[in-house]
């Protein structure tokens, strides 16, 4: 039996657990920009998949690892295997196999060879007890919706280098870049919401796209209070044009969006504090039909014009 399709996670019926797996694709010029320091690469390449077993409440257990490179560089590999291997022991997380080969060089507008994009996948798995299957449908009428850590430092960084957000302090730029070279996985947390929260997504593409898809498979709506997302300080000393764009449509953020029936904020909080990971209540489920909507401090609600990151869009 397997559950979980469309989930960050599908569940393989394993008797008294269920394994979960999840699969990643990175590619250069899509997700990562040529030349990124090859230790945050291999950090961030797993670290996207460790976050999707942290939504599903799985313990991480091995991950495969498939690379396609556009030419052999030891010293890159060995920066890029550091980087990596650094989080799989933080998570107790093992290396179990892949595979390597050589993009394909194809000509260039003068007939010079171009090497292709580099592009790595991995597969990772993990485990949890049947009793405690957590996906995107369990959301219900009346839970409170949550979210981990800060959201929007991610986009901010790559407005940065387009040049978007005017002038920024060195110091916040750099906070930006840090958390979209380095995303934390929340592993511990999802974990310790095992039973307490009853749906959860990571936040890959931008918290109104994510939640959007825990509101269709669930069949219900959501309101979400602008004052309560989470902002750094580096986020929010810009526009309020620019930290809505980046907190509510950035992506990148590799937090958790959970929601939890109103009568376990305890119990969330707990579970928060016990793992050293913030956690903001946001807003809360409501009935299905009306929608998703964002209101402002005054309970305005906002008009969005953005939209959460689509891979096939121009």
């Amino acid at each position: 039996m397997c559950e979980g399709v469309g989930d960050d996670c599908a569940l393989l019926d394993c008797g008294e657990r269920l394994l979960a797996i999840t699969t990643d694709l990175l590619l250069e010029g899509r997700h990562f920009l040529p030349g990124v320091d090859p230790v945050s690469l291999g950090h961030k390449a797993l670290a996207v998949n460790l976050s999707d077993l942290a939504a599903a409440g799985a313990t991480p257990r091995a991950f495969q690892l498939a690379l396609a490179l556009p030419r052999a560089d030891e010293g890159w590999l060995q920066a890029f295997c550091r980087g990596m291997y650094a989080l799989a022991d933080a998570h107790g997380c093992v290396l179990a196999g892949g595979d390597t080969t050589r993009v394909p060089q194809s000509a260039g507008e003068r007939s010079a060879p171009l090497d292709g994009p580099l592009t790595i996948c991995i597969t990772a798995l993990g485990d949890l007890p049947r009793q405690a299957a957590r996906k995107r449908s369990g959301a219900r009428l009346g839970d409170d919706l949550w979210v981990s850590g800060t959201l929007g430092d991610a986009r901010a960084a790559l407005a940065c280098r387009n040049d978007e957000l005017g002038p920024v302090p060195a110091h916040h730029a750099e906070a930006f870049v840090a958390k979209l070279d380095w995303p934390q996985p929340r592993v511990e947390l999802g974990v310790a919401l095992r039973g307490i929260a009853s749906a959860a997504i990571d936040v890959s593409d931008g918290l109104l796209g994510d939640l959007g898809h825990i509101l269709k498979r669930s069949r219900v709506g959501a309101v979400v209070e602008w004052e309560g997302v989470p902002r750094s300080p580096a986020l929010r000393s810009v526009s309020t044009e620019q930290q809505q764009r980046c907190a509510l449509a950035g992506g990148d953020d590799y937090e958790l969006l959970f929601t939890a029936a109103a009568d376990r904020r305890a119990e969330v909080e707990a579970a928060a504090a016990a793992t050293g990971v913030a956690v903001a209540r946001i807003g809360s489920i409501v009935e299905a039909g009306d929608g998703l909507r964002v209101r402002d401090e005054c309970g305005v609600e906002l008009a969005r014009h953005w939209r959460a990151f689509d891979h096939f869009a121009d």
